[in-house]
Order: structure tokens, then sequence, then C-alpha cells
């Protein structure tokens, strides 16, 4: 399939899911999921152009690089920036763990509750890991559905009473794009995209992401070294309460060893056996 016929495809699919929209927010219609990142813009020109109703938000986690932000202000002012109402790090001691690969509580808590009992239109892409590649056009956030939109059809009345108030039904229209596909549609409708792609940067979210390369990681903490230095403090006041009993030297020992290819994700799940500490409190 061709680009066109992508781009013909999704307008499709967003005007078929519209009504639906509308039935769970008249004022609104979609929940758009925005970041500032190449796949949320074409997700944004998209629903545009297919003429629908739509609010877009952005949820801010306090690590957000600030490149991104006055990207979006600039070029997307109708963007909703939802602030969080607790910082990342201050979570962290809550929770008294650090995001890891394996335990992200970071996206649950500040990105995936966003957009609950409402239809959400989503940028994820098939092509982006073996674990996107098992996601579908239409799903509902608990799992009880996950597939095309005629499939959703034949079960909808079933399917759409099943959601509860923490659920959402999410939509994928550009489920089946490849990067290229993302980037011919930007550069050929001539929409700016934000300069940390043109750094060498292939992702733009968080910075210091748990699921971010080595390379990609150490690139952070020169660029963004106040991000660095934050997670040093909150990693030092978790060693102080006790809540990280490994040997380390210092903080910064701690940090380096985090951002590792290594990283906690061992110690901790040690430590979730033999303590059974609780995450979610």
């Amino acid at each position: 399939m061709n680009l066109q016929s992508k781009i013909e495809y999704s307008i499709a699919l967003l005007r078929k899911c519209e009504q639906m929209a509308l039935d769970y927010d008249p004022d609104n219609g979609f929940y758009l999921a925005f970041s500032g990142g190449k796949d949320s813009q074409v997700l944004y020109h998209l629903a545009v152009m297919a003429g629908v109703k739509f609010k877009a938000h952005m949820n801010l986690t306090s690590i957000d690089p600030p490149d991104v932000i006055r990207f979006v202000k600039r070029n997307y002012p109708d963007v909703e920036l939802i602030k969080p109402k607790m910082s990342i790090y201050d979570m962290a001691l809550k929770k008294h763990i650090i995001p890891t690969r394996t335990m992200r509580w970071c996206c649950a808590e500040f990105k995936e509750m966003s957009g609950a009992g409402k239809v959400t239109l989503i940028g994820i892409r098939k092509a982006e890991s073996v674990r996107r590649s098992k996601r579908e056009e239409i799903e509902i956030s608990s799992h009880k559905f996950s597939g095309n939109f005629d499939q959703f059809s034949e079960h909808k009345e079933q399917m759409v009473t099943c959601v509860g108030g923490k659920d959402k039904i999410l939509v994928s229209p550009i489920i089946h794009w490849t990067d290229r596909d993302v980037w011919d549609f930007l550069n050929g409708n001539k929409i700016e995209h934000c300069s940390l792609y043109d750094e060498g940067y292939k992702r733009i979210g968080c910075i210091l992401c748990p699921m971010s390369n080595y390379k990609d990681k150490r690139k952070d903490c020169q660029r963004f070294p106040h991000v660095k230095r934050k997670w040093i403090q909150t990693i030092q006041k978790l060693i102080d309460a006790g809540y990280i009993n490994h040997n380390f030297t210092d903080a910064e020992f701690g940090f380096n060893w985090w951002i590792s290819d290594k990283g906690f994700d061992k110690y901790y799940a040690d430590e979730v056996l033999q303590q059974k500490i609780e995450f979610n409190e």
C-alpha cells in the first residue's frame, strides 16, 4: 500500500470512529494524545484533514525536553499542556523506586490514564517495535478487544458497554505506517518538525527514558545536565532512606549503573521478592 492509500485509509478510519467519539464526549469528540513527536504530528494533521472533531492534549512528565515544549507552544498552540500534580522525582520517592525498563510506572502515572472514558487517538505504529507489531487499529485499554474497525463494529454494543470509567477506546490511525511514510507525509506537506530530530535524536520523548539505549542516555546527560543532577539527588535520597541497599560508593555511581544496560531491573526484582515492596502505594 502506497502512502496516498495509507492516508486515505487513516482518514476513513477517523471518520468511521467519529460518531463513537462524540457519543462519549459530545463537546470535544476525540481525545488526541499529542507528544510533539513526528508520529503525533501526523496524527494531528490527519485529524484536521479528516475534518473530525478532536481536542489534543499533551501530558507533561517534568522530564520533557524544553525544545519539545517550545516547539509545541509555537506550532500547536491549541494543544492543552497538562502539568503533572507531582514531579517524577517526587513520585520515585513516594514509590521507593526509580523507573526502569521492566518497571515503567512512569508511563502509567503520567501518560496512560489520560483520555479515560473517551475515544483516544494515539500515534503508535507496528513498525516501531516487536511489542507494538502486535497492536491493532482499535483496542480497549483493558484489553477486552483488539482488532480492526469491522471486527469492532460487529461487537460494538457489547464492547462499548464494557468500557468503564478508567477504560478508553484506543484508535491508532497510523498503525500500518512506516518511518519513511511519516517523514514523507511531514516533508511532503511542508510541516515543520522539532529540531531535536535534526540533532540525531530518533525519539524525542522523556529525557533519560528507561527504554532509550545507553548511547542516547549519555547524549541526554550531556544535553540536559539538570535532569541528570535531579536523578542523582533522588537516588541519594532513596539510599539515605534505605530503599536502595545496593553497595553503591555514591549516588552518582548508582546513577551511572541505572542508565547502563544492566540498570536496576535485576536488583529491584530481587528486592520485590525479598521484601514484597508495594510499588503502587
